[in-house]
């Protein structure tokens, strides 16, 4: 491999290094047999802000949540229990946003290429940045109400669009 192009596969590395996704948490109860579950059900009560009342409406972004949830199960070959019928697991969740500071460090990029006897380079330099966004965390609990347990449990966190608020595609990205 001649010296441009291992320079070029040593930029990709360091470039693809450098790109991380949050952190998704999760935690699974090893004693429960997920094999055995086929329906799910929302807590009474659940997706409500705090100091919501249990009997006011859900919100756009709980209904988006929910929506997401629900489709995202169903892909995984669980059913949404029907009205009155007892549900193999019972879900709950909880939203919260955050004020967090988000900096972008110092970078340098090198290009090189060529065509032919022709050839060239280049070199990016980005400063250092540092914002105020606002962070949304999505926690997902999944109960077995045969046990009363905790069989899972994820936690993921986003930075949300503009204005605070979570789009549909994000609430989608963040639930699955």
């Amino acid at each position: 491999m001649n010296t441009p192009a291992r320079l070029l596969l040593a930029c990709l590395v360091l470039i693809g290094g450098c790109t991380t996704k949050p952190p998704t948490h999760v935690m699974r109860d090893p004693q429960a047999h997920f094999e055995s579950f086929k329906t799910f059900a929302w807590d009474s009560g659940q997706g409500q802000e705090p100091g919501q009342a249990a009997n006011e409406p859900l919100t756009i972004v709980n209904s988006q949540i929910r929506g997401a949830i629900s489709t995202e199960l169903q892909q995984k070959g669980y059913a949404e229990s029907q009205a009155g019928v007892k549900p193999d697991l019972l879900l709950r969740y909880e939203t919260a946003a955050a004020e967090k500071i988000k900096s972008n460090p110092f970078r340098i990029g090198i290009g090189m290429g060529g065509y032919g006897s022709n050839g060239a380079a280049g070199v990016g330099v980005s400063s250092s940045d540092v914002k105020n966004i606002k962070e949304g965390t999505l926690v997902l609990r999944v109960i077995d109400p045969a046990r009363n347990a905790e069989v899972w449990n994820g936690r993921v966190s986003r930075e949300l669009g503009k204005g605070g608020v979570p789009d549909p595609a994000l609430i989608k990205s963040a639930v699955s």
